[in-house]
């Protein structure tokens, strides 16, 4: 049995019948009790139909998807689930049942432990993320290597003048604390290529190549390699508070990429683009002005937003305002690559969404070619602990 037809028994099969878990496009509502929420939460299924083989998945795999769950149980069992689909102490039966169960019966662990659900339509766009390698190095060589940043102390929550009171809800922005104690915007992308940071924040590396850095940027980490062989591993830090602006949508809208052109609507038909055009492509690059600061990692990495590491093909990002950080996510694409079972232990600024879920490859020239070309959609189904489902079917 392949995968996708695994996944379309699973699909079409023992959850087809049922309805939504949230209405799709609307936010989750916190976890309550059922009668204060109306019910507005309906399982796809109880469990995962006893005619179902997890095995189709294959051991090697599914074990190694085991040993990412268990890395993420930390934090699934102590920390606040945004979503509102579960609470802390649902992930306890799956995670001390994890941490004694074998590693070649992993199948029947996800089987036993979880509910299938699916998240309003189920309808899911996925992208890809990897870890890049770009050319840099510790110190600057040419005067044209960009400054790899790390956290300004200048940067923080706080709320700016220009914000009105009635408006200052939840957390504040990410701002600029002034000497004076003014809270102003932060530097936007195109202030801080112009040299604004100079002095202000600490520099761990230089890159470069600027449009090879602005994509590791937003995958969130890579690493740095120096002719010497040399490498400098980077993690995500921080953000500068300005918004994340997909380039490639874009430069679809202009007709720049895509259909009619000879640029195709993938990373490496917008890098492309961006190095026949350096002018046009360095003004289009300026208009995501996010910007993200690094950190050195050391030891098994990238990590993940949750703090642990992300692996190759295991761990997929997620909005955490519909699918619960841990949670195990079954992915049924129309490119068979994605297809399996991943958990959700990253998030990123494009990541927005029920069902919008962004998958790592790792490192290295195929897990480019994989991401770069990754924008497929399907079906998805996140699986629950048990008692969360059964408490949402209430």
């Amino acid at each position: 049995m392949t995968k996708a037809r695994f996944l379309s028994l699973i699909l079409a099969g023992s959850l087809a019948a049922c309805g939504p878990i949230i209405p799709q496009g609307s936010a989750p509502a916190p976890v309550v009790p059922p009668a204060a929420t109306g019910a507005t939460a309906a399982l796809l299924g109880a469990a995962l139909a006893p005619s179902v083989d997890l095995q189709a998945f294959g051991n090697a795999e599914l074990a190694a998807d085991f040993d990412a769950f268990l890395l993420s149980c930390p934090v699934a069992t102590s920390r606040e689930d945004v979503s509102g689909l579960t609470r802390p102490a649902d992930w306890e039966a799956p995670c001390n049942a994890a941490a004694g169960w074998p590693r070649e019966r992993a199948a029947e662990f996800f089987n036993t432990q979880f509910t299938p659900v699916r998240v309003g339509s189920g309808e899911a766009f996925a992208t890809g993320y990897f870890e890049p390698e770009i050319a840099g190095s510790r110190t600057r060589r040419f005067t044209s290597d960009l400054p790899v940043y790390g956290m300004p102390a200048d940067l923080e929550r706080c709320w700016r003048e220009d914000i009105a009171e009635s408006e200052r809800t939840g957390r504040a922005p990410l701002s600029r604390r002034l000497p004076d104690g003014r809270c102003v915007e932060y530097d936007t992308r195109a202030e801080i290529e112009d040299g604004s940071l100079e002095g202000r924040a600490p520099v761990i590396g230089y890159a470069a190549d600027p449009i090879e850095f602005f994509f590791l940027q937003i995958q969130g980490s890579g690493r740095l390699a120096d002719a010497n062989g040399e490498v400098l591993r980077i993690g995500y830090a921080g953000q500068n508070g300005h918004g994340y602006t997909g380039i490639g949508r874009v430069m679809r809208e202009r007709g720049l990429i895509g259909d009619g052109t000879p640029y195709a609507t993938s990373m490496q038909g917008i890098i492309a683009f961006l190095r026949d055009h350096p002018e046009q492509g360095r003004a289009i690059m300026r208009e995501n002005e996010s910007w993200v600061f690094f950190r050195e990692l050391t030891g098994e990495g990238p990590i993940g937003s949750i703090g642990v590491p992300v692996r190759a093909r295991q761990a997929v990002a997620v909005d955490p305002k519909y699918v619960p950080y841990g949670a195990p996510v079954i992915l049924d694409l129309d490119r068979d690559i994605a297809d399996g079972l991943w958990i959700a232990q990253d998030t990123g600024g494009a990541i927005r969404g029920a069902n919008r879920f962004d998958t790592f490859w790792g490192a290295g020239a195929d897990a480019r070619e994989i991401a770069g070309g990754m924008s497929s959609r399907g079906q998805a189904v996140v699986l629950l602990p048990v008692a969360a489902a059964a408490r949402l079917s209430r």
